[in-house]
């Protein structure tokens, strides 16, 4: 367990003698001698906070000068005095002077010179002790950076990019925004890691992505991995505006005079057409994951519906293909950093992996289980690897039932179709909601009560043949959980915590910046089913995922459409729900018009990946009722999809 400080301020060493004593423990010996574990012995009090400002190279704002992005630095003053130096942690944000971070809204503050005074959360409060330099970067264009935001582009990526590079000594820093007097980071040993949430998170993807040397491991939180991804769905819309909305949100005022030529790129190249143009190619991180050299600790909450768990999915699978070391950690959560739903863990296991990354540690973080698991509210399991060893494919087939809508599911090719008409009014808590009851909006298809848990682990693919009657069609596929359950209320303000009016502290404290928290608990609620995984599409990109065209009328196309990665037991007695319909509710936009699509039966399919495969399928459906019982009432599920997820990927959370 790490040494922290919950309910009172740790106090700084008395003197800078003692820390240097203990200090000895913070650099790796011998193999029988070797610390496992980094102590606060360094005073943070006195530590050093400075700021330079590092040159990208670019000159995004056109001004005729390199931009210079702003670097924030808070660093233990015992190991430059003893001639040792230390690794970095950095968060690089666009979020630092416009909305503030984590749970309470955080902002930098600063004294009569400039530097930083207040560095939001808690990195620098719990890390600077142990011998660690805490790092908070403006991305270009915003707080008191120079350029232009352009939203997961060359400028984000890049400028903080050049960080790194600086830290390593390949890049040049200078003590002034303006100035010609250079700075030198004599006082780090290179050895780099990226954390942050959301936006931040994303940057030290993009970053790992380009293949930096120095930058050891990165801490995603509820990240993106591809932008398009973010803004689109297989051409369907999940929001009403694109990335120029975005960098407008963040600009600082100096880069809003300078920067209307990148504005227009990002409405010209961000087409509300869904169609992938070089823009989307540009912010996709995915592609380059052979280029990672960092270790990856992801971390990510199952009901994220701002940064949804597509974005997990496919760069995780994209890491595994190219052996990168990883580990990752999975909430019932929305959109919630790990430090409000799991803290005591999350700060010990946090500071054990940079132990180890940074540090050199050998203190057994890499031979625990890769995965950490919400299955209920603050119930957490492992698994040894993610997904588990015997996971497979299974192909689950939908079939009519006695009603229309309501037809069964399993493992036979069925025959016949069904229908649904479009209706943006509904989505997908109406659907499961009135799974056992014929709708017009949504076809069914349900297996019988389960005789053993049937556990899904990882993304899944749904194929269908749809039939539309107008030219333009969206398509939503979920996985669904029919059963009661208390799970935490992701549909809530806090999308799955609240927050309590006590704190408590990790780490050190100053007059200006406080290492004490609200502390937060579960936010829970009772329901009757639980959406597990989604996808949706435009049926128009039934030819090609990048580029969409109209439909003709009366005419079957088939489309396959990705699901969300998950992990999740249906337990037995519970039933999996597949509901096909058009658009899901405030989760994407509706088509311009209100399309009846009808389904062939024998040529849709969901290949989901089950521990077991399609024997555990069969083993959990054998001996249970073929088709979906008739319940009259109403299968309550969450309140509603809350539309907070929209628009701004971790602003002012």
């Amino acid at each position: 367990m790490p040494n922290r400080t919950r309910t009172t301020i740790w106090r700084p060493l008395a003197t800078a003698a003692t820390a240097a004593l203990l200090a000895t423990f913070l650099a790796p010996t011998t193999a029988q001698s070797a610390p496992r574990e980094s102590r606060p012995v360094h005073s943070y009090e006195n530590a050093v906070r400075e700021a330079v400002w590092v040159d990208t190279g670019l000159d995004a704002d056109r001004d005729g000068r390199h931009d210079r992005v702003a670097v924030d630095i808070v660093r233990p003053r015992e190991p430059a005095a003893q001639g040792r130096k230390v690794p970095v942690i950095m968060d690089a944000s666009p979020y630092y002077s416009c909305c503030g971070r984590g749970n309470e809204g955080q902002k930098k503050t600063y004294d009569a010179n400039g530097d930083v005074v207040g560095m939001p959360l808690f990195y620098d409060n719990y890390f600077v002790p142990r011998g660690y330099a805490v790092v908070g970067v403006d991305l270009a264009g915003t707080n008191r950076s120079d350029g232009c935001v352009d939203v997961g582009g060359r400028s984000d990526v890049l400028s903080a990019k050049a960080v790194v590079d600086w830290l390593n000594g390949r890049a040049t820093a200078y003590t002034t925004r303006t100035g010609t007097t250079r700075a030198e980071a004599t006082w780090s040993n290179g050895r780099t890691g990226m954390i942050g949430k959301s936006w931040d998170g994303t940057i030290a993807n993009g970053v790992a992505a380009t293949g930096v040397k120095g930058l050891r491991t990165i801490v995603p939180i509820s990240a993106i991995s591809s932008w398009y991804d973010y803004y689109f769905q297989q051409g369907a819309p999940l929001y009403d505006s694109g990335p120029d909305w975005l960098s407008d949100y963040v600009d600082s005022p100096d880069a809003r005079a300078k920067c209307a030529a990148v504005q227009k790129k990002l409405v010209d190249g961000a087409p509300r057409t869904g169609d992938w143009t070089p823009l989307w190619t540009e912010r996709d991180y995915v592609k380059d994951a052979r280029k990672v050299r960092a270790s990856v600790f992801l971390v990510h909450g199952a009901q994220d519906l701002n940064v949804r768990m597509k974005h997990v999915g496919q760069w995780w699978d994209a890491l595994a293909r190219n052996g990168v070391e990883r580990k990752i950690w999975l909430a019932q959560t929305g959109h919630v950093d790990p430090f409000d739903f799991r803290r005591a863990e999350w700060v010990e296991n946090l500071h054990r992996w940079f132990d180890h990354e940074l540090l050199g540690y050998d203190n057994g973080i890499d031979r625990e289980p890769m995965a950490d698991i919400e299955r209920h509210p603050d119930q957490w399991v492992t698994s040894a690897l993610w997904p588990p060893r015997g996971t497979a494919t299974a192909t689950l087939r939908p079939a009519r039932g006695a009603q229309p809508g309501v037809g069964t599911l399993g493992l036979r090719r069925a025959r016949g179709t069904e229908t649904f008409t479009d209706d943006p009014g509904r989505g997908e808590t109406d659907w499961a909601a009135a799974i056992d009851t014929p709708t017009a909006d949504k076809a069914g298809f349900v297996t019988g009560p389960l005789t053993r848990d049937l556990r899904l682990s990882g993304s899944s693919k749904v194929t269908v043949t749809a039939t539309p009657t107008t030219a333009t069609a969206h398509l939503s596929a979920v996985l669904v959980d029919l059963g009661p359950d208390t799970i935490r209320d992701y549909a809530a303000r806090g999308e799955g915590i609240t927050t309590l009016t006590g704190r408590d502290c990790w780490g050190a404290s100053t007059t200006g910046d406080s290492a004490c928290y609200l502390r937060t608990a579960a936010d829970t609620t009772a329901v009757e089913h639980t959406v597990v995984s989604r996808g949706w599409a435009d049926l128009g990109t039934h030819a090609s995922a990048r580029h969409g065209r109209p439909l003709t009328p009366g005419k079957a196309y088939t489309l396959t459409l990705d699901l969300a990665a998950t992990d999740h037991v249906v337990p037995a007695g519970h039933r999996l729900a597949l509901i096909v319909a058009g658009t899901d509710k405030d989760l994407i936009d509706p088509p311009s018009t209100r399309p009846t699509l009808a389904l062939d039966l024998s040529r849709t399919e969901a290949r989901v990946p089950l521990v077991g495969g399609t024997a555990a399928f069969a083993r959990a459906t054998a001996g249970s009722p073929s088709g979906a019982p008739h319940v009259a009432e109403r299968l309550d599920g969450v309140t509603a999809v809350p539309r907070s997820a929209g628009r701004v990927p971790g602003g002012g959370r």
